[in-house]
């Protein structure tokens, strides 16, 4: 019996357990996923050993932490600083991040994509620069301060008011702007400017059609929100947990038919 959760604060809002309790119940395998709410980081090691989990997903704000407290961490993790992922293993803790490669395959549909630029400079837009970087996409990283933006210096990036660019194929709100207010993640002058050039966006925020998403679709951009990348990452996480290979169309069924996707 496989003992799983998805860890983080706030968490209620997760839909990762309905995601991976159905993948559970139709591949016929013993496990049971929770959510899992962690005041802070400070003892997120000893916590997380102390209460007897096989492995967890990791979400806001401890990301960084889970990196930091694993023994083995997988290429993107090491890239990017950070872990959506953690299996625990003959007393070793293994990190992985699969936000990357669950990005990438959310927007599988979207062709020919040659440069890209990323509103936002957190960590999510660290994992998503680094993916696209990798399939040979020009990345542009643009945000409301400089403090964050030392962490993107093998990037081309400025400051939002000093952009000059404003010709990119993809468009990506990396940002929480809109989340639980109407705001957008830079100003609708600077977006007035970038999205009549662009073919394609993306809003990682995946449970309302943020200002961002609506004002995309005026545009007749071709625009996705967070929720198949939710689902990837969930399906490349499940195959972690449960060492499964050849199984990801299964897996991916179960998890949309939780997401009531179908």
């Amino acid at each position: 019996m496989k003992f799983l959760a998805v860890v983080g604060n706030p968490i209620m809002h997760s839909k990762s357990p309905r995601m991976h309790n159905n993948a559970i119940k139709l591949l016929g395998l013993k496990g049971i996923y929770t959510r899992y709410c962690l005041k802070n980081d400070l003892f997120l090691k000893e916590e997380l050993l102390k209460i007897g989990f096989d492995a967890v997903n990791i979400t806001a704000p401890f990301k960084e932490k889970a990196y930091e407290i694993a023994d083995f961490k997988d290429e993107v993790s090491t890239h990017v600083g950070s872990a959506n992922t953690l299996c625990f293993k003959n007393n070793q803790i293994y990190a992985y991040n699969t936000d990357g490669i669950g990005f990438l395959q959310a927007i599988k549909e979207f062709k020919n994509i040659k440069k890209a630029l990323i509103l936002g400079a957190g960590g999510t837009a660290l994992v998503l620069a680094y993916v696209l970087k990798q399939k040979g996409v020009d990345v542009y990283i643009t945000n409301r301060s400089a403090k964050r933006l030392q962490y993107f210096n093998t990037y081309k990036n400025s400051l939002y008011e000093d952009l000059k660019d404003f010709d990119f194929d993809l468009i990506i709100n990396s940002t929480s702007a809109g989340l639980v207010n109407d705001d957008l993640p830079c100003s609708e002058e600077i977006l007035h400017k970038l999205l009549p050039n662009a073919k394609f966006a993306f809003e990682v925020i995946y449970n309302k059609e943020t200002p961002f998403y609506k004002l995309c679709k005026k545009y007749n951009l071709k625009v996705k929100n967070g929720l198949e990348m939710l689902l990837w990452q969930g399906v490349f996480a499940f195959e972690l947990f449960f060492n499964l290979k050849n199984q990801r169309e299964k897996i991916k069924k179960a998890m949309i038919q939780a997401l009531n996707l179908d």
